[in-house]
């Protein structure tokens, strides 16, 4: 069984520093890197299976964003947001480009990992040199940034891991069929036991606010803006949309295939948001499009 490596990096907000933890997969001396970016309430946890499956010809790098997993907290929870996410993935891939010698690295990012390796992707001079963006998109449906917005902020401590599960299983629904032993791994991924005994989700619970903010304050400007960033896009891209999603609509998706990097595109059925990639035939579509 390949086992992952638990590293952490030094990152800095304007409220000082923190650690960003990552997990990193196959040989550290590796330059061919791949990051891999999870949603906003999960963790790096999340692409055990993809990252064992890929770590043959990449070293993979799979951080908890900040307020996340094993990674500290912002001391301005204010701070949460792209803008600073984006900031501590420059100094992540500094970090895993200066220990192997490359000098670009591929993305795969889901949901807020997929806003985050836009962003990165559409910078000049940018190292991302092949994206896949996992069910995300410029135009977010503001009906599902709601329904998300509505249990991140929920302060919920079960009194058992099953009753944790069982929660995580609730507002994963959309993630698709999942086996037993699957949805359990999906809950460990983001659970875990207090100082009280009870069971928390892994991740600051001061990041809903910022969240929800951005949500109800989002703007044509916002809009057009994270457009923009798509449009500037130069490398290789893959989008991937749950065909049942409510945050990446199907409109969104075609108007996606049309302008900026003009991706390839594969819609899973029976999926909505997002896609896990924790199945083989999953693993497939990014290995053929990440590698050939």
């Amino acid at each position: 069984m390949i086992e992952a490596r638990i590293k952490s990096v030094q990152c800095i907000s304007t409220a000082g520093l923190h650690q960003m933890a990552y997990k990193e997969w196959g040989d550290e001396s590796n330059p061919r890197v791949l990051i891999c970016v999870h949603g906003v309430t999960r963790s790096g946890d999340d692409f055990d299976n993809l990252a064992r499956a890929l770590s043959d010809h990449y070293r993979v790098v799979c951080p908890d964003v900040v307020g996340r997993g094993r990674s500290g907290r912002l001391g301005d929870p204010a701070l949460y947001g792209i803008p600073q996410y984006v900031n501590d993935m420059v100094t992540l891939i500094a970090r895993v480009t200066a220990n192997g010698g490359a000098s670009t690295v591929d993305w795969f990012g889901t949901s807020m990992g997929g806003l985050i390796g836009m962003l990165l992707a559409s910078k000049p001079g940018s190292p991302v040199a092949r994206l896949v963006i996992n069910d995300i998109g410029p135009t977010l449906d503001s009906v599902a940034l709601h329904r998300i917005g509505d249990y991140i902020g929920q302060d919920l401590r079960f009194p058992s891991f099953e009753a944790g599960a069982s929660f995580v299983r609730a507002v994963s629904a959309s993630f698709g069929e999942h086996t037993e032993d699957e949805w359990h791994k999906l809950a460990s991924d983001v659970l875990a036991k207090d100082g009280d005994g009870k069971w928390v989700r892994r991740y600051d619970m001061a990041l809903a606010q910022p969240f929800r903010e951005a949500t109800l304050e989002s703007t044509q400007a916002d809009e057009a803006a994270l457009w923009a960033a798509y449009d500037a896009i130069g490398c290789p891209t893959l989008l991937v949309r749950g065909a049942d999603s409510d945050l990446l609509s199907r409109e969104t998706a075609q108007a996606m295939l049309a302008r900026g990097p003009r991706p390839a595109f594969v819609e899973l059925a029976g999926v909505g948001h997002a896609p896990t990639f924790l199945h083989a035939d999953q693993i497939a579509i990014a290995r053929q499009f990440l590698i050939g």
